[in-house]
């Protein structure tokens, strides 16, 4: 019936110029990825040295401002004190003023720090085990 040949299929060829192309295209390929890959981690690495020296600036700054702040606080106490003194010098004298300052802050000072000394012990006793 059927008087020519059916056509056979052609298996292809590991050796021919179309497998070089095509390894040479996956090599370009990976080439290509890996030059990418570390393009890409260059500049996420500039990236992050960039937003590593923002927070620095910004923390450098923050603790300037906040010794500045701290050194303040402390002279507007000491104008207060020295304020109380000059109120009180003339009803109980220099000396009694200057006294019963320091007496106040002492006093003061010492239940500031027995309510610190309190709150370490409950969080000592909450964490605990």
């Amino acid at each position: 019936m059927i008087e020519q040949p059916a056509e056979t299929a052609i298996a292809p060829h590991t050796d021919g110029p179309e497998e070089a192309a095509r390894e040479d295209s996956v090599r370009d390929a990976f080439t290509r990825l890996y030059a990418d890959a570390r393009a890409y981690a260059a500049a996420e690495a500039e990236k992050q040295k960039l937003r590593a020296g923002i927070v620095a600036t910004g923390v450098r700054n923050a603790a300037i401002l906040g010794v500045l702040a701290f050194i303040l606080l402390f002279a507007s106490i000491v104008a207060l004190l020295v304020g109380l003194i000059h109120m009180l010098e003339p009803l109980i004298g220099p000396l009694g003023a200057t006294l019963a300052v320091f007496g106040a802050g002492l006093v003061i000072t010492i239940i500031l720090a027995l309510t610190a000394k309190g709150c370490i012990t409950r969080m000592k006793k909450a964490i605990a085990p």
